[in-house]
């Protein structure tokens, strides 16, 4: 009975009761009368003004039922769940008017569950009301109103310990986790998330640990059977497009208990609704939302312990990365890089380092696209990181995962100069640290240090390469299993570069040029052996497989042959680049150049040979030993004027010539070299390698250089040396290889013949083995056995027999173009180390000039031009810029023949008087350099060259030697102006 003047809406609300003595008979329904909730919805929602009273009351009811309910009253708890239900409903009803509800409803659903969290059937009636308020709510109140946000989050609390609850009964457990799931499922649908932009780092935090611990809790084999279900048959598809649906059509979730006597929840069912929420919050995020995820994930793997499931962490990253929007996927990687950064100091690593690597690996070898990505900032990060870790330890364990981690960015490639690009951040690190070392604590740490660090570069440069060639979709749209198959794993596959059947997939990216490579040869001579093997690896690998093959193709019978391309134009333009050289031939006249200093040479590197002195300090005394070296025929004044204008790289340029004068022309009697007999077979691979898919060039720039080999080894009693017949060897085992290229019997017959001398001569070791994305032991030189041996000794033979057959095999002359006279003028020419490396770096080729590349730009359009009245092409090639302003202003100053040597009027004399060149080398080099002197002139030019100016800017009276027309016809004589006279001649 009710109370005089009792207001309305307690009237309404009381009549939603049944009789209290019947209150424990409502079950198991536990629902409102629902004529008497029918004229409650209509009052609220026609009068929203009491909205908050009628919210205002049911949270008193809520709070003393909860009370009661605690303590064991039976009745309290059934008018508790009535309660909870008339909330439901008029949160659905008066879906317009939520934010008045909102208050007084997050209250209850809190206090609800922190009374009665452990009573599964209040919990579920405590999830329906708040799933409904998250269907309807606009999120504007979180962070707004500081009560509604703190219950707001104490409720995402209370339902994520449900989400992630331990109980001893397994299926009370897997119930109460799906009760927590599906309120956590609600939040992440809910604008109430995101709209709050500073509020989504502490909701997310909560979500994810509930949602992980049940993901870290079963097989990964689970994780993807439910993966594949979850994609075939969505749950729910309004949540997929809650978030475009207008409030008006939203509908909330409803929430069911297992119904008693059924078959309980299983931990794949818990797990498959875990799955589902995880991929509807990354694919509603952006970028930084999808990092603040990825950040709370991590800050769960902390608290769990889930880094030592590497497995399970490399599984959600790659589903991380396909959940998430297309646009937005990069900040998956992003992310994970700069969580591995962060803990690049740590003295050890720890699990936390290593499945992080792990992820990132996975996530670039996944078959899904990220679009957007930097990859020259992951790059750069990784170097950074893989330095720093080198600077700790040497031997640090995480290294060979962080190998692993630049390979893998070769897996996807997005723009055709990505692999160039990245390869030559790569190479730029790597020729830096080859040269300056890293820091270190003493100098043996130091030199272990570089030498780990250029290990590892090269390491992940080889992957990289190697991955973008066999991650690569076939054009033809066959299916290869190992590539297809490849992004599922955090490794890459391996394929074994010495054997002759390897076959990578054409790729449409653009091949790591020559340019960029060549500054890596310097490491064939490296002072340490490991540093050579993997360089000798990685430079067959290069020469297989990554260096543009222009004019070759293997026929049917096995031959290299020139392809029959269309037009004799563009087979003549093939011809010129193969013989006349382009960036392949420079590259290939430096890598013989230095395979010569490696097998005769008896110091090796750019350091000096003790480890004393830090990398900075080596390089420095190098250049310095130089410079005393050629102080007779430098004068101080020139030293030091060639010093400050040098840059680093042609300081590094003039140590390596230092280096190869140093080779000798014939190695004699005590004989000191720094080669062992491992860097011999390492040497035959590359010339192997070098002659096999490179033949036109490799012929014509590497038989010079065998003979120069064979005439270094032709010292008289010196050939029982172990050495010498190393040498040989190669020799010959390069001839053999040559002549089986070319199709030439005489030459095979004849090598096999001289080696066979011998019998008990053993093989040369052979190149290491890789496997590509990992970082191997450091390898073990074969040293050369002191002493002489008391074998048969290899016969000497003469290689210009061989270059004779050669030259008169038609093979060679149809593929090379020339006739017998050239080809052994090309091959018998006088050739030295130091010429052969002048050649590689100098500016122009002969190529270069062929083509007409060295000329000026208006020279290449001079038959266009040749109508214009007087255009020369000696006025062309003395043009190379218009005439503005700058002229007329320097004419009126008489500075016009300083600047620009178009306007002077006499020649320019030939003065000596100059500087040498600042790439000189050796004794023809460092004379004085003839230069053009510019004519001295008087301080002030007279009006003649002014008015030469204003006529080649088409003022005046057209004489017909102006670059530039008049744009307005010529005035007739009468017409014209006075003659200009400059101001200070007045």
């Amino acid at each position: 009975m009710h109370l005089p003047f009792t207001p309305n809406h307690i009237l309404l609300i009381s009549a939603c009761y049944p009789p209290s003595a019947a209150l424990q008979t409502a079950g198991p329904e536990y629902r409102p009368n629902s004529q008497e909730l029918s004229r409650l919805t209509y009052y609220a929602t026609n009068r929203p003004g009491k909205a908050h009273k009628v919210g205002s009351e049911l949270e008193k009811r809520v709070r003393v039922d909860s009370r009661k309910a605690q303590a064991g009253n039976i009745r309290a708890r059934a008018s508790l769940l009535i309660t909870l239900y008339i909330f439901k409903t008029l949160a659905t009803e008066c879906r317009r008017d939520i934010a008045l509800l909102s208050p007084s409803l997050i209250v209850s659903v809190n206090v609800t569950l922190s009374a009665l969290q452990g009573d599964l059937e209040v919990a579920a009636r405590a999830v329906s009301v708040f799933t409904a308020w998250t269907a309807y709510t606009d999120g504007h109140l979180i962070g707004a109103d500081r009560d509604v946000t703190q219950n707001y989050m104490a409720c995402l609390e209370g339902f994520a310990r449900m989400g992630s609850i331990k109980l001893p009964d397994h299926e009370v457990q897997n119930r109460t986790r799906l009760v927590g799931i599906a309120a956590l499922m609600a939040a992440v649908n809910s604008e109430a998330l995101f709209h709050p932009s500073t509020h989504f780092k502490p909701q997310v935090s909560v979500i994810m640990h509930a949602l992980l611990t049940t993901v870290l809790e079963v097989e990964v084999t689970t994780l993807e059977h439910e993966a594949v279900v979850m994609k075939e048959h969505p749950s729910s598809p309004y949540l997929d497009e809650f978030r475009t649906r207008p409030t008006i059509e939203r509908r909330a979730a409803s929430i069911h208990l297992h119904i008693d006597g059924d078959t309980g929840p299983s931990p794949s069912d818990v797990a498959n609704a875990s799955l589902r929420a995880l991929s509807s919050l990354l694919g509603h995020s952006n970028g930084t939302q999808a990092a603040s995820v990825m950040v709370a994930a991590f800050e769960t793997f902390d608290d769990t312990g889930g880094w030592e499931k590497a497995d399970h962490c490399r599984w959600f990253a790659a589903k991380a990365a396909e959940w998430t929007q297309y646009q937005y996927r990069f900040a998956i990687p992003s992310r994970l890089v700069e969580s591995l950064a962060e803990g690049q100091d740590t003295p050890q690593p720890t699990f936390r380092h290593n499945t992080l690597a792990m992820m990132i690996t996975t996530v670039f070898t996944s078959p899904t696209p990220l679009v957007n990505l930097s990859t020259s900032d992951i790059i750069s990060n990784l170097i950074g990181l893989i330095l720093r870790r080198v600077t700790i330890n040497p031997d640090d364990p995480l290294l060979p995962a962080l190998v692993a981690c630049i390979a893998s960015l070769g897996t996807h490639v997005y723009y055709a100069d990505q692999i160039q690009d990245l390869a030559a951040e790569l190479i730029s690190r790597l020729v830096l640290v080859e040269t300056n070392g890293i820091p270190g604590d003493g100098k043996t740490n130091r030199e272990r240090g570089r030498v780990q660090a250029v290990r590892c570069l090269l390491a992940g440069l080889l992957g990289l390469i190697h991955a973008a060639d066999t991650h690569e979709t076939p054009k033809d749209g066959t299916q290869d299993n190992e590539a297809t198959h490849a992004g599922t794993s955090a490794t890459l596959p391996s394929v074994d570069p010495i054997s002759r059947d390897v076959h990578l997939r054409p790729s449409r990216r653009t091949r790591v040029s020559p340019e960029t490579w060549q500054d890596t040869l310097t490491l064939l001579c490296d002072t340490e052996y490991p540093i050579r093997a993997d360089y000798s690896v990685a430079l067959v690998s290069y020469l297989q497989n990554e260096i543009p093959k222009l004019g070759h193709y293997v026929g049917d019978d096995g031959v290299k042959r020139r392809p029959l391309e269309e037009g004799p134009s563009r087979q003549t333009d093939t011809m010129q680049a193969m013989v006349y050289g382009d960036s392949t031939t420079k590259l290939l006249n430096a890598l013989h150049a230095y395979l010569y200093a490696l097998a005769t040479s008896s110091t090796l590197g750019l350091h000096s040979g003790s480890p004393g002195p830090t990398p900075e300090r080596s390089f420095t005394s190098n250049v310095s030993g130089e410079k005393d070296g050629l102080a007779s025929r430098d004068s101080p004044q020139s030293r030091d004027r060639r010093s400050a204008t040098l840059t680093s790289r042609s300081r590094k340029t003039s140590v390596i010539m230092h280096v190869l004068q140093q080779a000798p022309s014939q190695l004699t009697l005590p004989v000191s070299v720094s080669a062992t007999l491992s860097d011999y077979g390492n040497l035959l691979g590359v010339i192997q390698a070098v002659q096999e898919h490179i033949p036109v060039r490799g012929l014509l720039t590497g038989v010079p250089m065998l003979l120069a080999l064979e005439r270094a080894v032709e010292s008289e009693g010196a050939s029982s040396q172990h050495i010498f017949q190393a040498i040989k060897e190669v020799v010959l085992r390069a001839w053999i290889t040559i002549g089986r290229v070319w199709q030439c019997p005489e030459v095979v017959e004849a090598a096999e013949k001289a080696l066979s001398a011998n019998p008990s001569t053993s093989q040369l070791p052979e190149i290491p083995r890789w496997q590509p994305g990992a970082l191997d032991e450091p390898k073990e030189p074969i040293p050369v056995p002191p002493g002489s041996t008391d074998a048969v000794q290899l016969p000497d033979f003469n290689g210009a027999d061989f270059v004779r057959l050669l030259a008169t095999t038609s093979n060679v002359q149809e593929t090379t173009g020339l006739d017998e006279s050239s080809l052994l003028r090309r091959m018998l020419a006088s050739w030295t180390a130091e010429s052969a490396y002048r050649e590689a770096v100098e500016g122009k080729s002969a190529y270069d000039t062929l083509r007409g590349d060295g000329l000026s730009p208006l020279i290449k359009v001079a038959p266009t031009l040749m109508n214009i009245d007087n255009m020369s092409l000696q006025s062309l090639a003395r043009s190379t810029r218009g005439v503005g302003v700058t002229d007329l202003r320097e004419a009126l100053e008489g500075r016009s023949s300083v600047s620009n040597p178009n306007l002077a009027n006499k020649a320019p004399s030939i003065s000596t008087l100059d500087h040498p060149s600042t790439l000189a080398h050796g004794e023809q080099f460092h004379k004085l350099a003839p230069t053009r002197s510019r004519p001295q002139r008087s301080k002030l030019a007279g009006p003649g060259e002014v008015r030469d100016v204003l006529n080649k800017f088409g003022i005046g009276k057209q004489t017909g030697n102006s670059l530039l027309k008049s744009p307005f016809p010529t005035q007739k004589p009468q017409q014209r102006a006075a003659p200009v006279t400059p101001p200070y001649t007045a």
